[in-house]
């Protein structure tokens, strides 16, 4: 019990000083605000976190406002930071909230992890941090120095792991302060327990932290992350650049897994698939010419890209899935970055 309760004060007394306080979704406490920051921050960095939440705040500053958007103007604002299927679950989240919960965020535990792309921990962030309710939270920082702090062996099986990790942040997790403890035991992993070359000297825990001894000074590393990373699937294609003067074709994609309901550059698997296009659509063309051969790190996937410029003489007819950009002057739709980079290039 008192190492339970030295640890807790610990790491709260750490959190006043250090932890981070000013973050934009930590203002008023709002629990609109806090869902949206929590849904970004899955699979991605605070610091990149902040000003896409930002813009996303200033064009939608509360659920009424989001409720009136459409899959395609979150997607649109959300272009850039990845990972869309977030923005969807958001829009599936807000339909949910105007139709079962009139209008309002819930506040029961149980209502908010049935809704898309929430689990426990993101349903604990939620309440803890907007209503301090005793719910704990365990990201891939807090495993970090919980993995540490108990030395755990995480050679077992993924689902072994986590299970003990509940366990143990269950038993932690004070009845006052709550999200204060959460916040602070993420605060912790992000800057102190790091995954290289962690900051022991620094770490406010380290006197029963088992990873670290008093004698040598020296760290225990786990050799293996809680997930394997999983090798990236190599993908290659083929991206047409249709112009006509300062427009160029794109489509929404409804094919492919990767940027899903987007608006991309056509996209084919060879040249042959691409040429059969072309004559499909009787597209006489005043040039073609490759432009580039380049890769992109997305996610888990490595994407080979071959870039094929072709100025035609009239432009096809467009219609819901296609239209013709005006690159001098764009709509607002969603286009991933990978894609703008791409246009980029002429």
């Amino acid at each position: 019990m008192l190492l339970k309760t030295f640890f807790i004060q610990s790491v709260l007394n750490w959190y006043h000083i250090y932890g981070r306080k000013n973050l934009p979704w930590q203002k008023n406490k709002n629990i609109y605000k806090i869902w949206i920051s929590e849904i970004m921050l899955q699979q991605t960095q605070v610091k990149t976190v902040i000003p896409y939440f930002k813009k996303f705040i200033k064009k939608y500053p509360n659920i009424q406002s989001l409720s009136k958007a459409s899959l395609n103007e979150i997607l649109y604002i959300w272009s850039g930071l990845g990972y869309y299927k977030r923005a969807k679950c958001i829009y599936l989240t807000i339909n949910i909230i105007k139709n079962k919960h009139n209008g309002k965020f819930p506040e029961s535990y149980l209502d908010i992890i049935n809704l898309p792309g929430i689990g426990r921990s993101t349903a604990g962030a939620i309440l803890s941090f907007s209503l301090n309710y005793h719910f704990p939270v365990l990201d891939a920082n807090i495993k970090r120095v919980l993995i540490r702090l108990y030395k755990i062996n995480i050679n077992n099986i993924n689902y072994q792991i986590n299970k003990k990790l509940w366990l143990i942040i269950d038993n932690l997790i004070p009845i006052h302060n709550t999200g204060k403890f959460n916040q602070a035991m993420m605060d912790l992993g992000a800057t102190i327990c790091i995954l290289k070359k962690p900051k022991c000297i620094l770490c406010p825990i380290k006197k029963i932290c088992l990873s670290f001894t008093k004698k040598q000074k020296t760290i225990f590393i786990p050799t293996k992350y809680f997930k394997k990373k999983n090798k990236k699937k190599k993908i290659k294609k083929k991206i047409l650049i249709l112009q006509k003067k300062e427009k160029i074709l794109l489509k929404k994609n409804t094919k492919y897994k990767i940027w899903k309901d987007l608006f991309i550059l056509p996209m084919f698997k060879n040249k042959i698939k691409l040429f059969y296009w072309i004559r499909k659509n009787k597209i006489s063309w005043k040039s073609i010419r490759n432009i580039k051969k380049t890769k992109y790190n997305l996610s888990n996937i490595k994407l080979h890209i071959h870039v094929i410029l072709i100025k035609i003489k009239l432009k096809i007819k467009k219609n819901k899935k296609k239209i013709w950009y005006n690159i001098l002057k764009p709509k607002k739709i969603a286009i991933p970055s990978t894609i703008k980079k791409i246009i980029n290039m002429i």
